[in-house]
């Protein structure tokens, strides 16, 4: 958990600073993969397992929503 927590200040200051908007985009799909493993090291930890499907969701809409930037990006250079 130590471990997740530096990763975290690091991609936030990545996210604050980045020098441009696709490196921001890419230190907030690693936040929030970063969330999701504090969420699967906490079901460990604790031995409840019901939040992995929140974590599985919370995947999901992590990649999809990437995806969807990198098309608008692909759209925006060709122009």
């Amino acid at each position: 958990m130590p471990i997740l927590g530096v990763a975290a200040l690091l991609v936030f200051y990545r996210f604050i600073k980045g020098p441009n908007i696709a490196d921001r985009v890419v230190a907030l799909d690693l936040s929030i993969t970063i969330g999701v493993a504090i969420i699967a090291a906490y079901c460990i930890i604790t031995q409840q397992f019901s939040f992995l499907d929140d974590a599985m969701i919370l995947a999901l809409i992590a990649f999809l929503s990437t995806v969807a930037f990198s098309y608008y990006l692909t759209k925006n250079v060709k122009k």
